[in-house]
């Protein structure tokens, strides 16, 4: 990255960081079980919900218990199921239409991230109805309270019920976009582990190590508080001991909450202190080939922790005595490579590939365009990049290339045997 375009990152990164104890950020209010959803909006004398799902979660029946109470409290229901993964421009426009032809006065976003972002997004058209979701995208420009918004994640990993963001897809430019308002944090999140219990071990993983992403970018970015770190360090300690106890086994209760509660942690510690080029990368990809955000994020996470170098080796180092990978005898290079070690033994053990496969190399440019326009200048990331060098780190992520460079320095891939271009 050129000296001037260094400089302007930073110095809004800095800006944005002197900024941050300014800000209204707030924590939704944790309920325990789907119940206590119903009865909270029978309590604020809420009339009619719309319920924003999709397909899976009604297949698998998910929903059940939910409207089962809120039959019981007499509230009314309409449920819109067609949410798509990475939801689209349209997707939202369809479910807000519903919202208002059934007059709905407040939403549930139950599902995964894209239910939840999809949610959000419904709540940002209800209170600006004059502005098309095209003209919300970006940061703060939805302005005012959105209806009551609860959060039920039946995936933990996402940490949506707790972030400002809601990330869209425009279908038509293949680019994913997101609407950046304080006032998108549901007030209410409903961690009912029986939810999650279900869920294939694939999706576990991949959700799981998502949270771990969310974690540990915040936590190696420049812009983390003494907040956002214990954030970051509890988020790492339960998934570390509890994510592949839920991929086993799906009844293991202690494990299942645990986790919900670390995609909590670690959504909260990335509202506040932000992501990196992993997630830039990942939403490219999600935007131009529909790759799932949680497995991109999982196969990704990796090769940024080896490229990031000597940048990162401190608090790598901490968060691997943190979670029992190192101890406090270890130096910091070795117990930062324990961590990384343990990041990839993890996506190993659960069959989650070292490589996303399947992408044509003459995406690399279109794609890690968008990842730098939407990285830079806002990421506080650890080591800057330019779309150059995103570029090679599509190149690495793909298993078509050795070595990471990154200006003047190259580090080599663990002597990984790399896949032919052909």
């Amino acid at each position: 990255m050129n000296i001037l375009k260094k400089v302007y990152c930073r110095t809004y990164q800095a800006a944005f960081r002197l900024a941050l104890p300014l800000l209204p950020y707030r924590e939704p209010e944790i309920l325990k079980r789907v119940d206590d959803a119903a009865a909270l909006i029978r309590e604020k004398n809420h009339k009619k919900v719309l319920i924003v799902t999709d397909a899976g979660i009604i297949k698998l029946g998910l929903e059940k218990n939910l409207v089962a109470q809120l039959t019981l409290k007499g509230i009314e229901y309409v449920i819109f199921d067609k949410t798509v993964p990475n939801p689209t421009f349209a997707n939202v426009e369809e479910a807000y239409a519903l919202y208002l032809s059934e007059g709905c006065d407040c939403l549930i976003g139950l599902g995964g991230g894209s239910s939840m972002d999809c949610a959000k997004a419904v709540g940002a058209r209800a209170v600006r109805p004059n502005k098309t979701i095209d003209k919300l995208m970006g940061k703060f420009k939805v302005f005012r309270k959105i209806p009551l918004f609860i959060a039920i994640p039946t995936t933990a990993g996402t940490g949506s019920e707790v972030t400002v963001a809601a990330v869209l897809t425009n279908s038509e430019t293949q680019s994913k976009y997101p609407i950046y308002d304080f006032n998108l944090i549901p007030y209410y999140a409903v961690h009912d582990w029986r939810l999650t219990s279900g869920l294939p071990g694939s999706l576990t993983a991949t959700t799981g190590m998502d949270a771990l992403t969310h974690a540990v970018e915040a936590y190696i970015g420049r812009s983390t508080t003494r907040h956002t770190r214990k954030l970051s360090e509890d988020a790492v300690k339960l998934i570390h001991d509890n994510l592949y106890a839920a991929y086993t086994d799906g009844s293991n209760e202690e494990a299942r909450q645990n986790m919900l509660y670390a995609s909590y942690l670690a959504g909260a510690s990335f509202t506040q202190s932000y992501v990196g080029y992993v997630h830039g990368l990942a939403h490219a990809l999600g935007g131009k080939y529909g790759t799932p955000h949680g497995l991109a994020n999982s196969v990704i996470l990796p090769h940024f922790l080896h490229a990031y170098g000597k940048a990162i080796e401190k608090k790598l180092a901490r968060l691997a005595r943190v979670c029992g990978e190192a101890d406090e005898t270890m130096n910091d290079t070795w117990a930062a490579n324990n961590f990384i070690k343990w990041v990839e033994s993890m996506n190993e053990k659960m069959n989650i590939p070292r490589f996303i496969e399947g992408i044509n190399p003459d995406d690399f440019e279109f794609m890690a365009g968008r990842a730098d326009k939407e990285a830079n200048p806002l990421y506080p990331v650890p080591v800057l990049m330019d779309r150059d060098e995103l570029v090679d780190m599509y190149r690495v992520v793909c298993g078509l290339k050795k070595e990471y460079a990154i200006g003047n320095d190259t580090h080599e891939i663990n002597n990984e045997k790399v896949r032919k271009t052909s």
